[in-house]
């Protein structure tokens, strides 16, 4: 009973992390990518923690991916030294850009516009300092982006590369995946986001522009993708925890979920069905990913203070502070017995947006001797 004993002293709610599922979870991807003969660059928004980061980048010092200039400035202070920037530049931005450069970090930047080259290229001739860029391709309507064979793809390329910034590549990022479930339907998935970007890599190839980035990724399609060739490298971040959407459409099991959050039993209504915990939405968050699944889990599967599953039980609502634990809709389980005091941790929806709601994480460590500890994290843009 080795999480009763160490987790029982703690406040809640509290953010568990079991760095045994982590590991576990890092090495499977690395595993599958290498087999692959494509390199990993892994996205640090998921953890947002140098002491988590150290574990799950080559090394220790990258490459890696972020999605705010914060994060790149924390890492890269934590000697971090090839970042992707990947959101859309605003041209405000540069100057921090340009700044993390001048530290030796090699930070690079997204953008799928002339617009956005323009002001890029200028930055660069202003500071004398070539700005890499990449252009990002759209491969499923997700989001942003441009189809590979839009001609603006080309027109961009020449922008950065004839007005004093550098291109070094594409970027896509498959983010409909998150909606598709089984193994065949995510490796078809894979594909499409291979073959959008190595396409525009080949279009830009073709304008004798240069293009020796194609990168690649999101959580489902890494782990299912059986043929990247043309890719370079493959971006994911929420697989180093896992969550329940990606449970729910078969990339991992809950057994898998490295991330919870400890929460206590404070009260109940017997002739409702519920019992009343101190984690509400402030902890979980208002993520409902799971809603359109063929399981929706509610705001998160509850478990007993060993991480156990327990049958049927989901947190059905969520108030501020306030959690509503009660069977699932259907369910011909019994309620457990859940005195008041009873310490649970909940399964999250969605690992990045459970974990912003928190300042760190208590680790469980992987070896069972350790005593348990603290990992701060950080938020903000």
């Amino acid at each position: 009973m080795i999480a009763a004993h160490t987790l029982g002293s703690l406040p809640t709610p509290s953010l568990i992390l079991d760095e045994a599922r982590m590991l576990r979870n890092v090495s499977r991807l690395r595993r599958h990518l290498d087999g692959l003969g494509v390199a990993l660059r892994p996205h640090l928004k998921t953890v947002k923690s140098v002491e988590a980061a150290r574990r799950v980048l080559s090394r220790g010092h990258g490459p890696a991916t972020v999605s705010t200039l914060k994060e790149a400035e924390v890492f890269a202070s934590a000697g971090v030294r090839d970042i992707l920037y990947a959101v859309g530049i605003a041209p405000q931005k540069l100057s921090r850009v340009l700044a993390l450069r001048a530290t030796g970090c090699d930070l690079s930047i997204v953008l799928d516009s002339p617009e956005q080259a323009r002001a890029v290229a200028k930055a660069s001739r202003q500071a004398g300092e070539a700005i890499p860029a990449l252009i990002e391709i759209d491969s499923d309507g997700h989001r942003s982006g441009l189809p590979p064979d839009d001609p603006a793809v080309v027109a961009i390329g020449r922008i950065l590369q004839e007005q004093g910034a550098a291109l070094r590549g594409v970027v896509t990022h498959a983010g409909e995946s998150y909606g598709a479930v089984g193994a065949e339907a995510l490796a078809a998935f894979a594909e499409r986001e291979r073959f959008a970007a190595v396409a525009a890599a080949e279009a830009l190839r073709a304008s004798d522009l240069p293009c020796p980035v194609v990168s690649v990724g999101s959580t489902p399609t890494a782990h299912f993708a059986r043929y990247l060739s043309g890719v370079t490298e493959v971006r994911a971040g929420v697989y180093v925890f896992f969550d329940l959407v990606m449970a729910g459409i078969g990339v991992c099991t809950p057994d898998d979920i490295a991330l919870s959050v400890l929460t206590t039993v404070i009260g109940h209504q017997k002739k409702r069905g519920w019992i009343m915990v101190d984690a509400g939405w402030m902890a979980l968050s208002r993520d409902r990913g799971t809603a359109n699944q063929a399981v929706d889990q509610g705001y998160g599967v509850v478990c007993d203070i060993e991480g156990r599953v327990l049958d049927d039980l989901i947190v059905t609502s969520a108030n501020q502070e306030h959690g509503i634990v009660a069977l699932r809709p259907g369910s011909s389980a019994t309620l457990p017995d859940l005195p008041l005091g009873t310490r649970l941790r909940i399964l999250p929806n969605h690992a990045c947006a459970t974990a912003a709601q928190f300042a760190g994480y208590e680790v469980l460590p992987a070896d069972p001797t350790a005593p348990l500890a603290h990992w701060p994290r950080f938020n903000g843009w």
